[in-house]
């Protein structure tokens, strides 16, 4: 088991600078302190850390971006857009996937605790509902911004979209279609995206007088397989929607896989609408219709915000949030 410069300062009785300086092999330090460090170090089996807090006077020219999954599209193109900004500052990227575990969030935010990057740039999973692994990163001084899955209670960039307006709009079109039973289907009770696209789509509900059945507002998780048979038990009952809103792409996808095997036409027998940013959305047997959000650009702005806290002291960044605008893609799964 090794130790840190801290235990290996401790055991020599020597500060920390002193033996930093003797393992650098500074002329300032004697040789006789030099060589009782280093042999101290090889029996305590002492490693440096090149990406700690020298860090200071060096950069690693790495950031991280820390994401629910890459195969996801939303994620996949904002990773992109995050990248293209880094290589124009001449930094790498390192991609991290939660696979919307929260255990593995906290176990990546530990690991990059380091200083093996100079920030971070976030999507929360679906379970993050203690956002105190991150706030330990920001108390280290490791800039940290968060795009599309934010959490609101601290005190960093956001880059966000227009979520509640967006949802809006989409479940009005829905109700200008002529849907009167309107099933939003969401993925996590603590996400604010969730809760504000749901919000969304009640307020227009609200606003057209549509009566809100609460029995067919529903929320899935990570099991692809029960979120289907949650679908499939949604769809199959006597009083099914007219109209499904799906939080996220992956949710529509199984809706039109249901239908399929329970014979349902779309938009005929029932009308999905969702967000999404597939590109196959197009070509679908009854295409999609989509609320797609500016992926890349979010990637870009919000590698842009960290840089901007990474470089320039002055930068009052502290609670800014940046939004950006969605776009209602009209097609045949909702005409």
């Amino acid at each position: 088991m090794s130790v840190n410069l801290k235990e290996l300062s401790k055991k020599l009785n020597l500060s920390i600078s002193t033996v930093s300086r003797a393992l650098r092999d500074s002329s300032e330090i004697s040789e006789a302190t030099k060589k009782r460090v280093k042999k101290k170090a090889r029996e305590l089996n002492y490693h440096a850390n090149p990406f700690a807090s020298n860090l200071r006077n060096q950069k690693s020219k790495t950031i991280a971006v820390i994401i629910p999954a890459i195969a996801n599209t939303f994620f996949s193109l904002a990773t992109n857009g995050a990248e293209s900004f880094a290589q124009e500052k001449g930094y790498h990227v390192l991609i991290y996937q939660t696979h919307e575990e929260l255990a593995r969030e906290i176990s990546i935010s530990k690991h990059l605790q380091n200083g093996r990057v100079d920030g971070i740039m976030i999507s929360l999973t679906k379970e993050t509902f203690d956002t105190s692994h991150i706030k330990e990163l920001m108390d280290k001084g490791i800039p940290v911004v968060f795009f599309d899955r934010v959490a609101e209670n601290l005190q960093v960039p956001k880059i966000t979209t227009d979520d509640f307006e967006s949802a809006f709009k989409g479940t009005e079109h829905l109700i200008k279609s002529g849907c009167k039973r309107i099933s939003f289907i969401g993925i996590s009770e603590v996400l604010a995206i969730n809760n504000n696209r749901l919000a969304g789509c009640l307020a227009a509900m609200q606003k057209h007088k549509i009566k809100i059945d609460k029995s067919i507002l529903i929320t899935c998780d990570e099991d692809r397989i029960k979120n289907k048979q949650k679908i499939k038990k949604l769809l199959n009952s006597t009083n099914r929607p007219d109209a499904v809103f799906a939080c996220v792409e992956e949710i529509a996808i199984s809706s039109y896989e249901i239908c399929e095997e329970l014979k349902l036409n779309i938009p005929k027998d029932l009308k999905i609408m969702s967000y999404s940013n597939l590109n196959t959305s197009a070509i679908l047997k009854s295409a999609l219709t989509s609320i797609t959000q500016p992926a890349y650009e979010m990637g870009r702005e919000a590698a842009s915000e960290l840089f901007k806290i990474m470089y320039k002291k002055d930068y009052v960044s502290v609670g800014s949030t940046i939004v950006l605008k969605s776009s209602l893609i009209v097609r045949n799964s909702t005409k």
